[in-house]
């Protein structure tokens, strides 16, 4: 039997929470197809995983990295409009089609899901923004009104033509994605919060102790900062990292990866204290081996440094309202500081890091997080889910039991 993945291609991260799943499918003898582009075809490529190179569809994004939603949504237009979206979903029709699949998981894909049912497929949605909204400042208020109620809300309506809705997130009160699932309480009975798809738990690995020997020997406090998201929204803030972080190694060890997929070998080693990467393969025996972790606000990285038990430095990528929701709702748990990339210096870089590393607040209260979470198994979830439509059962119209549908109606909006 056979399981399509049309997977969202902006970034690393939406390929990689559904690899773990579809390795697991691989394993259990059913085969699988991905259907994705720009760096996340170049990822699913690089897993090994049979793949289709869809059409592409993103951000505009200025020069330093910021979301450019004015020329966004001016050119090529609209997103639920625009010329691209409607050539995937004639793509994915077509792949469809040709594919065959018993049942179809779209991880935040739009067209995969208007493909899908126009095939009648039952389709399983991850997700971990339901609704786009643009950051209502003086100069983007009234795009934002007009979106609001357009194109961009049409979008959040897509996603409950699923069968089921499946967010990667903990419940409250250390759901990250809180701010950005305002959910209409007539769908909300689609979805399930189910924690992070990880690959690899941290009591699957040696101790924290025994892994920074192995990685990087020494006594000073840890600091990783795996860089992801798309290539053009990371090169600024890589920029001010490579300029930043050499000094703050007086005082701290440091691994910075510069998130290039498929290229693995060292390319700085400033000092003994401090290395960067293109790419870290193991990237979570350096989760568990660090102290503090410095990042943008990617939902995938803050869900795994929360499994991990790790304080965090965010720095959101600037107009990108999810993560900066996402960075802002971290700090208020107390498990992260938020530095603006406009405010990045040396200076600004070391006070920020030293406060939550040096505070043995943040460290108890991530501790005490990963303590509570530990024993959510989104994998497990998804995978259970995807084995009802693929075994034809539809005794749950959900997916999932009725006792493992954690608190989704204290997310919701009214009716």
């Amino acid at each position: 039997m056979r399981v399509y993945f049309g997977t969202c291609g902006i970034g690393l991260g939406h390929v990689g929470r559904c690899a773990p799943i579809a390795r697991r499918l691989q394993k259990q003898g059913y085969e699988v197809l991905f259907s994705t582009y720009d760096e996340g075809f170049s990822l699913a490529s690089r897993l090994g995983f049979p793949c289709r190179k869809a059409p592409n569809v993103g951000f505009v994004v200025k020069p330093d990295g910021a979301v450019d939603f004015r020329q966004t949504t001016v050119n090529p237009g609209p997103f639920i409009g625009s010329i691209r979206v409607l050539e995937q979903v004639v793509y994915e029709l077509m792949v469809l089609r040709s594919f065959k699949p018993r049942v179809v998981v779209s991880d935040s894909r739009v067209s995969t899901i208007l493909g899908a049912k126009t095939l009648r497929l039952p389709v399983v949605t991850v997700l971990n923004q339901f609704k786009i909204t643009i950051p209502a400042t003086k100069r983007l208020v009234r795009l934002a009104r007009l979106t609001d109620t357009g194109a961009l809300a049409l979008i959040g309506r897509v996603w409950t033509l699923s069968d089921l809705v499946l967010i990667p997130d903990f419940p409250l009160p250390y759901t990250i994605s809180a701010g950005n699932l305002r959910i209409p309480r007539r769908y909300s009975k689609k979805v399930s919060l189910t924690g992070p798809f990880l690959e690899t738990r941290p009591r699957d690995l040696p101790s924290q102790d025994e892994l920074r020997e192995k990685l990087f020997p020494g006594s000073r406090k840890l600091v990783f900062a795996p860089i992801s998201g798309p290539v053009k929204e990371k090169g600024y803030l890589t920029e001010l990292l490579l300029r930043s972080l050499p000094g703050l190694s007086e005082a701290y060890d440091i691994v910075l990866s510069l998130g290039n997929s498929g290229m693995k070998s060292p390319l700085i080693a400033e000092n003994e204290h401090f290395q960067v990467y293109h790419w870290i393969e193991d990237r979570f025996s350096y989760l568990k081996a660090c102290d503090l972790v410095l990042s943008r606000a990617g939902h995938g990285t803050i869900s795994q440094a929360i499994a991990y038990g790790k304080p965090m430095v965010l720095v959101p990528t600037p107009n990108h309202t999810e993560q900066m929701q996402n960075a802002r709702r971290v700090e208020d748990m107390g498990l992260a500081l938020v530095l603006e990339q406009s405010q990045i210096t040396p200076g600004s870089l070391r006070s920020t890091i030293e406060q939550v590393a040096e505070d043995p607040g943040f460290a108890k209260r991530a501790q005490e997080a990963q303590r509570r979470i530990g024993g959510y198994d989104g994998i497990s979830k998804a995978l259970e889910a995807i084995d009802r439509y693929l075994l034809g059962s539809r005794e749950s119209a959900h997916g999932l039991p009725e006792a493992d549908q954690p608190t989704s109606y204290q997310l919701a909006e009214s009716p």
